[in-house]
């Protein structure tokens, strides 16, 4: 009470220096000590000690805010006296505080070079003598303060002592607020609050709060202790009991586990770096609980460093001939993938030291990529490994998983090096074009440092974290199509391209690898069933169309099946499949040869076409109508064909004169160009030709030679531009039998790629121009000039043309013609 009447009797002004304190709330009766750096606030700080030491002190909401305006200030603070100030060296001035009485801001009157505000006192209420529930509450309040105390909360005795003397409600809740360390919200709720009974109220729920969290902080240390001492006093006990099987002779289980773990490190003859930093681990893993559950972890750990080939290596068979001789039994033809291997091998017999190459094999499916990797294996006595790329999309499947992940394991490289038992196998990378990417990250980017010879000597998995040289290994990658692949990615590598097989090949590989695997396969001999060369010709004609074997073995093996089932019945003879008996076991031929396409027709001309799976052959149709100059494109055409129909057009209108068409034919007709299999999309970069021979021969009225196919894309002057997939589309035209291919001339280069038996069976015709296209392509060019007699062929029976494109699903999907 005396308290209160004195500060009435202070004598404070309306207008004060404001200064915003940070992280803390400031009292009435409370003295602390207040750094001052910002200089708004030491301006604020040298008005006061120039008038009468008097200063206004509010908590700033933001604490980071380096210069607050006056909305971002508590409207309620304490009227302070300073008494006393110390200039420090940086700057900063070091103020003592004591409050004095609450107030309110009611304006800011000016706020440079300090905040002056007006401000208003708060005067509490007057308590009368203190009532039984107030003086409940006071004692609740200390009883509760001395109970939070016990339990480890920092209250310096002084204050206890003050405490416990104190008999005013209101002066009480400051004093206990401002020592039980309350966030600077909940202290400025708490200054804001003026009856000294809500505020008592308010100080008694936030000590329950505080005895409640200190409780059970005191319980969990409780219970940690607890724990820690069991585990100290098993420790002993272990250690105890490894005192006394040592005096016996014995030794435990754990103790013999570390002793072959050590013996297996030295061992595993692993780099200096690496058996350092194993036995650093199994270090840790015998100071470590064997409940641990890094326990377990570092257990797999070890082992995988322990099992890793990390100077194991099998000696390779350097004797050319013998390679040779292997992958000629393993593989007919496929004569330049043998000259890289029996290449490599020579250099490694010359040079012990060596990187290994990187190779990539495109090509269509079927066509023997995986196997030849086998091959090469066996051929060079190496380990043979092999992973699926086919749809992985994480980058932990080729680095691997931290160590700290639940369930962590290496990446599929250091898998198979450990599978394969040996540090320089055959690797085989297989359908590298289908990788994935998503979130998880980029199989192919991770792909780099495996693959890059200047890099992979120290691969570093994210599990073993361990450096890992790669650079004996020799890698070989399989692709349907090199397009797919990153380009930094096929920089590394060496592509070799593999093309479709010709039926003559095709029939060799039947007789010696298919049949007598089928045969095997299922249960019978060859004393129980033979194929003549007619039947297998048959199959592989009529029954399938592909550029590998895969359908081929599979109609071998159905073949087989059928007979085997006849031998199991009881049927006791030998079964010679010919020509005539393959319907009997395969049903009626799938893909046929169209009798109407023997003879030379209008408008309809034989393309080539590359798609994934080879070589394939499209015929293109154009038709003239009356009408008024309308171009109809059908079967659906993507927008490179359609430029090269319109193009094609537009050269034809140029050269219409030599072509004895009106100037102004286009005007009085419509042209119809359709390529049949309309359901199938069709798009590619060598269409022009084609297109353009279509046109002109629809256009001229001259017939197209039925044996002759062409390939090549045009300019506006008639030039021809190279493609790309020759060989591929060559096999094509030679599985339909034609006689003649026209080619670019800027693709002349590219026929060293394709083997000369196969070059043998059509005649080749280069062209640079289109005019050099149709003199090959048409019966008769230049055309006869309108007005010339012309000879009447022989009648011919009436027929339909069709179109022979093959019906199975997806045989031409996404051709490139």
């Amino acid at each position: 009470m005396e308290n209160k009447q004195e500060n009435e009797e202070l004598n404070i002004p309306d207008v004060l220096p404001l200064l915003p304190v940070r992280d803390v709330v400031v009292y009435p009766y409370m003295i602390l000590p207040l750094f001052v750096g910002r200089e708004i606030s030491i301006n604020a700080v040298d008005s006061a000690l120039s008038k009468d030491r008097l200063i206004f002190l509010a908590t700033q909401k933001d604490m980071s805010e380096e210069d607050p305006a006056p909305e971002m200030i508590y409207g309620v603070g304490t009227v302070a006296m300073i008494m006393r100030m110390l200039k420090l060296p940086d700057g900063r001035v070091k103020i003592l505080v004591q409050g004095l009485t609450k107030g309110r801001i009611v304006d800011f009157m000016e706020q440079k070079p300090f905040y002056s505000v007006r401000i208003e006192r708060i005067v509490e209420p007057l308590l009368p003598e203190n009532t039984l529930e107030t003086e409940a509450f006071m004692r609740t309040v200390k009883e509760q303060l001395a109970k939070i105390v016990s339990l480890g909360k920092v209250v310096s005795p002084e204050v206890m002592v003050i405490v416990e003397n104190m008999q005013e409600a209101g002066s009480l809740a400051d004093l206990i607020a401002s020592n039980i360390g309350l966030k600077v919200e909940e202290a400025q709720g708490l200054l804001e609050i003026i009856d000294p009974i809500e505020r008592l109220k308010r100080v008694n729920d936030y000590l329950n709060k505080e005895f409640e969290l200190l409780s059970m902080q005191a319980r969990i240390q409780s219970a940690a202790k607890e724990e820690m001492g069991k585990s100290q006093r098993e420790y002993y006990l272990r250690e105890q009991l490894r005192a006394i099987q040592q005096e016996l002779g014995e030794t435990d289980v754990r103790s013999e586990e570390i002793a072959e773990l050590r013996k297996a490190i030295a061992n595993a003859r692993m780099p200096q770096n690496v058996e350092k930093e194993a036995l650093k681990q199994l270090g840790r893993l015998e100071q470590m609980h064997p409940d641990a559950a890094e326990s377990g972890m570092l257990r797999t750990y070890l082992d995988w460093l322990v099992e890793l080939p990390w100077s194991k290596s099998t000696r390779d068979s350097l004797e050319i001939k013998k390679a040779k001789e292997i992958l000629d039994e393993d593989h007919y033809f496929l004569e330049k993938i043998k000259e890289r291997i029996l290449e490599f091998l020579a250099v490694r017999k010359l040079k012990k030291k060596m990187k290994g190459p990187i190779l990539c094999f495109v090509g269509p499916p079927g066509v023997g990529k995986t196997s030849l990797g086998k091959s090469i294996a066996r051929a060079m006595g190496r380990k043979f490994v092999r992973i699926s790329l086919g749809g992985v999309r994480d980058e932990a499947e080729i680095r691997g998983h931290r160590r700290t992940y639940v369930g962590a394991l290496p990446g599929r490289i250091i898998q198979g090096l450990k599978q394969a038992g040996s540090n320089n196998p055959v690797f085989m990378l297989d359908e590298l074009d289908k990788l994935g990417a998503d979130f998880r990250g980029d199989p192919s980017s991770a792909l780099l440092e495996v693959l890059d010879p200047e890099q992979n000597h120290s691969f570093s998995d994210h599990y073993i974290n361990l450096p890992f040289n790669l650079s004996d290994v020799m890698f070989i990658a399989t692709a349907n199509q090199i397009d797919t692949v990153p380009g930094p990615l096929r920089d590394r590598m060496e592509v070799i391209s593999l093309s479709g097989y010709t039926e003559e090949e095709k029939l060799q590989i039947a007789k010696r690898y298919l049949v007598p695997r089928q045969t095997k396969e299922n249960g019978i001999t060859d004393k129980v069933i033979t194929f003549s060369d007619e039947a297998l010709k048959t199959i592989i004609s009529k029954y399938t169309r592909e550029a590998g074997l895969r359908n081929l073995e599979r109609e071998i093996g159905s073949v087989c099946r059928k007979v085997a089932r006849r031998v199991a019945e009881g049927e006791k003879r030998q079964f010679l499949i010919n020509a005539a008996t393959v319907a009997k076991y395969l049903g009626p031929p799938r893909f046929i040869r169209e009798e109407e396409m023997k003879q030379n027709e209008i408008g309809v001309v034989t393309g080539l076409a590359w798609t994934p799976v080879g070589g394939e052959v499209l015929f293109i149709e154009a038709t003239i109508m009356k009408g008024k100059g309308g171009l109809s494109l059908t079967g659906q055409l993507g927008d490179v064909m359609k430029e090269s129909v319109q193009a094609a057009l537009s050269y034809i209108r140029t050269r219409a004169a030599e072509l004895h068409l009106a100037e102004d034919f286009y005007g009085a007709m419509d042209i119809h160009v359709h390529v049949p299999a309309g359901a199938i999309p069709k798009d590619g970069p060598s269409a022009g030709v084609t297109m353009a021979t279509a046109l002109v021969s629809a256009l001229t009225k001259t017939p197209v030679k039925k044996d002759v196919a062409m390939t090549g894309e045009i300019t506006l002057r008639g030039k021809v531009l190279p493609i790309g997939g020759l060989k591929e589309k060559i096999l094509a035209a030679i599985r339909l039998g034609i006689v003649t291919i026209i080619i670019p001339e800027q693709n002349r280069k590219d026929l060293e790629d394709v083997p000369r038996h196969i070059l043998k069976k059509v005649k080749i015709v280069f062209a640079g121009t289109i005019d050099d296209v149709l003199k090959v392509a048409l019966e008769k060019y230049p055309p006869t000039p309108p007005g010339t007699p012309k000879t009447i062929p022989p009648k011919t029976k009436a027929h339909t043309t069709r179109v022979l494109v093959p019906s199975r699903k997806g045989i031409v999907a996404g051709a490139k013609v």
